[in-house]
């Protein structure tokens, strides 16, 4: 347990408005108790409100089911007779009153100071009268209030969705969710990028040929088909998570590692983005998508999307970066791949290999453990000039700090009762990218079928060539624990 982080955090309450739906019985309330469990939130109230009829008895029976069956550490159980008594409810049809009075009772044995976290666990369209809620319940001043995407479905609606946030809450105290890239994954980006005098001069236009930010993923779509068909893989992934990767991944040095100075160099390649080419973009559906129940027989949602993107900065002029998500793929990756130019192989013989295998690459693996890999080509061994490509690997190892196993929800909730904004996406930044997503939004591509279990429409190489897509990786990840390994 980090005892400085136990000591500098002040006692939170979290409101938690849909405390009664499918993403809080599997997420945030097993996550909340495991963060107090941990002693990360040492001191915590929790009020549930929601639309179901419910009493503080029944909603503590309520979460004990949910956190008996998704709380994945069994150690957690363990705090379940202390946390029972921090569950408050809040009848939704009590209105404002019913939850000021709530919250009053909750803090009661409270004096000083205290952070107020609202979650809005509820459908983007409900979002805005919680918001009046709060502002009527007089719960707003000071507090924190923590948003699920979508934000807006384009530039118009992000805008006026800002706009009527914003006459509530002040930006700062805006959390918008994006709980794709963990918190580990991006500092170990920003660090590997600017803490290593052998990387950071050669993250250029000059070195660097082209970028691949890869999240396919082997799930479909059956439980999330009524959302999904409004939204696609562009609006669900692509403008929430990828650009968020390829901000860290492009970004220049922020002043300081504190979330304002990060966030203003993620807003900064934002506002460099080109305008995306609806030619440069490839749309998929796997085949099967239309027979699901909710989906239109004739459905053009895309429920894969590939594209090539620009940054026209200094930095990044006239690199490709190239974009892929979706849904029923070969297999579950996140990777970014960076390819760097090649040298003139003049001096080489023919046949000697050079260039056989593609460029250097240098691949971050996002997933739960974090993994980088170097590959680069070297002589084999022996008579004449042959060469082979070779990569070394790096493994994240294991760490035995309490918050180094926090899900990705936990940590979210973490860093915003801490006030970390890092991993959180600001309206400027928001509206920025719907503003370059108009062109393809405007003017989509056709849907072409691809084959479940496939990597997506055969329209894929096209886009990228005369590159190829490092998914599926022709070696395998070694294990570094192995012999030899």
């Amino acid at each position: 347990m980090d005892d400085m982080a136990a000591k500098t955090q002040k006692p939170v309450t979290v409101v938690l408005f849909g405390a009664t739906g499918d993403l809080a019985r599997r997420k945030l309330l097993p996550g909340m108790l495991h963060l107090f469990e941990t002693g990360l939130l040492p001191q915590l109230q929790i009020i549930g409100t929601s639309l179901d009829e419910h009493t503080t008895e029944s909603f503590v029976q309520f979460v004990h089911e949910a956190v008996q069956e998704f709380s994945g550490d069994d150690g957690d159980m363990a705090a379940w007779p202390e946390f029972s008594r921090l569950l408050h409810w809040a009848p939704g049809s009590e209105g404002p009153a019913g939850l000021r009075a709530a919250v009053e009772k909750a803090e009661a044995e409270w004096s000083g100071d205290r952070v107020r976290l609202h979650y809005l666990s509820v459908p983007p369209k409900a979002a805005l009268s919680v918001v009046r809620t709060l502002d009527d319940a007089d719960l707003a001043e000071g507090s924190r209030i923590i948003m699920e995407k979508p934000f807006g479905v384009d530039l118009a609606s992000a805008k006026a969705l800002n706009a009527e946030l914003h006459q509530t809450f002040a930006e700062s105290q805006i959390y918008r969710i994006d709980h794709f890239l963990g918190k580990e994954a991006a500092q170990n980006i920003l660090a590997f990028r600017f803490a290593n005098g052998l990387f950071e001069p050669i993250w250029h236009r000059n070195n660097i040929d082209h970028v691949q930010i890869d999240v396919p993923e082997e799930l479909g779509l059956e439980q999330r088909a009524n959302f999904y068909e409004s939204t696609g893989a562009y609006k669900d992934m692509v403008v929430t998570h990828l650009f968020q990767v390829l901000a860290f991944t492009a970004m220049e040095p922020p002043t300081s590692l504190h979330p304002d100075a990060i966030n203003e160099e993620k807003n900064k390649v934002f506002r460099s983005m080109m305008p995306i080419d609806p030619a440069n973009v490839v749309r998929g559906q796997y085949q099967g998508y239309r027979d699901i129940e909710g989906v239109a027989p004739e459905s053009e949602t895309e429920t894969f999307i590939a594209l090539k993107c620009f940054i026209d900065n200094w930095r990044w002029a006239g690199v490709p970066f190239y974009l892929r998500t979706g849904k029923r793929l070969a297999e579950g990756a996140r990777i970014i791949s960076i390819a760097f130019k090649e040298p003139p192989r003049s001096m080489f013989p023919t046949n000697s290999g050079v260039g056989d295998h593609g460029p250097d690459h240098l691949t971050f693996d996002l997933a739960d453990k974090a993994k980088m890999s170097l590959s680069f080509y070297g002589k084999r061994p022996g008579p004449g000039m042959r060469l082979d490509k070779l990569s070394m690997q790096f493994a994240m190892t294991d760490t035995t700090w309490a918050g180094s196993v926090l899900e990705a929800y936990e940590r979210l909730i973490y860093d915003a009762a801490r006030g970390d904004q890092t991993l959180f996406t600001s309206a400027e930044g928001i509206e920025r990218l719907w503003e370059v997503s108009e062109p393809l939004l405007e003017n989509p591509p056709v849907v072409r079928p691809y084959r479940q279990g496939s990597w997506g429409p055969n329209q894929i190489h096209q886009l990228i060539a005369p590159y190829a897509w490092r998914l599926p990786f022709e070696r395998q990840w070694r294990n570094p624990n192995a012999m030899g390994g």
